[in-house]
């Protein structure tokens, strides 16, 4: 089996007989950070805290301390110090001193150009967003929105005017955006037909939450 030297970006992971890979990350309340990384018949491939990728059978231990309890289908049961919790090939990140958040808020942080950019996760896929009060609605490029599982070209077809002149895209709904505790459903979205530097978060979630700025920090509270 092959793989990439990162399991956190996969790109090119390839597949083998009985073997299935995706991502998936899920972190303990002690901070162990657990990658299910492929299946093979009963075992599971696991990597903690980005170390070196370990196939563990059932009942065995990494040296992190993290055991597989089962594989059932796409899932592996995993357990650390007695707290048991399912980890899914290509699911979100969950946090597991809390149930899946479903509101709240997050704060982010300015970067040297005081822009405000963040990772979120669309429809269980993580991207790279770049806050952009200017942009009417979620951004995606084709790239990102086809890492997202997103249809686009069942969507309404629109024509968007650019600097670079009018371009074709296509607008569509994301099922779900979650960036950090902060989570929305049913966001509406274009898909540019061309490669964006990162995926804008417009005012279509920008409408949907309070924002309060203090000096190079950010914080979107969600109000519906």
């Amino acid at each position: 089996m092959k793989t990439q030297s990162s399991f956190r970006r996969h790109p090119g992971l390839h597949q083998a007989p009985l073997l299935l890979v995706a991502l998936c990350l899920y972190t303990f309340a002690h901070g162990a950070d657990v990658t299910l990384a492929g299946i093979m018949g009963p075992r599971a491939l696991l990597v903690v805290d980005g170390g070196p990728p370990r196939m563990v059978a059932p009942g065995e231990r990494t040296p992190e301390g993290v055991r597989l309890m089962a594989v059932e289908g796409n899932e592996a049961v995993v357990e650390l110090d007695g707290r048991r919790e399912r980890v899914r090939l290509g699911a979100a990140a969950l946090r597991a001193d809390s149930p899946r958040p479903t509101s709240g808020s997050v704060t982010l942080h300015a970067d040297a150009r005081g822009h405000f950019v963040s990772d979120a996760v669309v429809n269980g896929a993580r991207l790279r967003f770049l806050v952009d009060t200017g942009a009417t609605l979620v951004s995606l490029g084709v790239t990102d929105a086809r890492r997202a599982g997103v249809d686009f070209r069942k969507g309404a077809a629109v024509s968007v005017q650019t600097a670079a002149g009018s371009v074709q895209a296509w607008r569509v709904a994301l099922d779900t955006l979650q960036i950090g505790s902060l989570v929305l459903h049913n966001v509406d979205a274009v898909v540019f037909e061309q490669e964006l530097p990162l995926a804008l978060l417009g005012m279509s979630v920008l409408d949907r939450v309070e924002m309060r700025r203090e000096g190079r920090t950010l914080t979107l509270q969600k109000r519906y």
